[in-house]
């Protein structure tokens, strides 16, 4: 016959807590379960039938029933367990920290797991399990770059007050150009890999066919793209893009271009002096991120670029059917 405990009571706010515990997503999933545990005792439900419904042995159930008898939902809280000392401290985190910041021994450009440990004289795994827990990533790399530009500030401030609150009746471009694209032939498809996945797939080996360059602006305000292609990224092939961009536009329609610090964009004061509706505007050295053709030229490579295959430069029929 079944054996049934003694009724278990608790009062209101103690009830709520334990709902609370057993309904969440985010708690210990042993904590859910040992507050289901006690609500199916409160229902005065018998210990082999609340064993069998969350599949646990019968002492399981008297343990933490009797527990929350003495101590309430405290006691549903491991206990403190005596063991065997940690190896591995506050200190060994420290040491690990510290000897990151060192020099690397010589021959080689940065740490990493196992020369960490013949450092420190320990196991790589105890290693491992320091970084992964302090989140450091030894193998991962991230770049940055910093303006050094005196006049960092006022030239920021110029282009971001162009695109926020442009002069009236002005059309604000962002220029830049994309040199050495290559046209490169090789075999492209798709592959499925050892785990049964389905993926792009491009041959190793290819034949080059030549570069070119992709001049584009980007008109701020509609976000239409002009762009010329030219075998060459030299002052000329900019004159003449900018020739054509311009000769877009009425003679009369001010224009406010805006661009970076490259040697092609400089030395213009005579082609300024011809078109005296064109002003430009220089992002500050290193801050050309400042340019928003930069995204158009990040979406373009990864739509068009990346993966591409042709026996000729005419085959980079992509660039050729953007507008101008």
């Amino acid at each position: 016959m079944s054996r049934k405990a003694a009724a278990l009571t608790c009062d209101e706010s103690t009830y709520k807590k334990l709902m609370k515990i057993a309904g969440s997503r985010t708690e210990e999933a042993r904590m859910v379960l040992r507050a289901r545990l006690i609500l199916a005792c409160l229902k005065d439900s018998k210990l082999k039938i609340i064993a069998k419904d969350y599949g646990v042995k019968d002492s399981t159930v008297i343990k933490w029933r009797e527990r929350f008898r003495i101590s309430g939902i405290s006691g549903l809280n491991d206990q403190v367990r005596s063991g065997k000392p940690k190896t591995y401290d506050k200190s060994f985190e420290e040491s690990v920290l510290k000897t990151l910041e060192q020099v690397p021994p010589d021959g080689i450009s940065r740490w990493d797991g196992p020369t960490v440990a013949r450092r420190l004289n320990v196991s790589e795994y105890a290693v491992w399990r320091c970084l992964r827990k302090l989140g450091i990533c030894l193998a991962r790399q991230r770049t940055w770059r910093i303006s050094t530009d005196p006049e960092f500030i006022s030239k920021a401030a110029d282009i971001v007050g162009l695109y926020l609150n442009p002069p009236e009746n002005a059309i604000v471009i962002a220029v830049d150009e994309k040199p050495t694209i290559q046209a490169l032939e090789r075999r492209t498809g798709y592959v499925i890999t050892r785990d049964k996945k389905i993926m792009k797939g491009l041959q190793s080996t290819y034949k080059r066919h030549g570069t070119l360059n992709l001049f584009a602006a980007l008109v701020v305000a509609s976000g239409q793209i002009k762009g010329k292609v030219t075998l060459e990224k030299k002052r000329v092939d900019f004159i003449s893009f900018m020739d054509e961009l311009v000769a877009y536009y009425s003679p009369i329609q001010e224009l406010h271009v805006i661009m970076d610090n490259h040697c092609i964009h400089k030395k213009l004061d005579t082609w300024l002096g011809i078109h005296p509706n064109v002003f430009f505007h220089y992002t500050p050295t290193s801050a050309s991120w400042l340019n928003m053709v930069e995204i158009w030229f990040g979406i373009f490579t990864r739509k068009v670029l990346k993966g591409e295959s042709g026996k000729d430069t005419l085959d980079l029929s992509n660039l050729n059917s953007i507008p101008l």
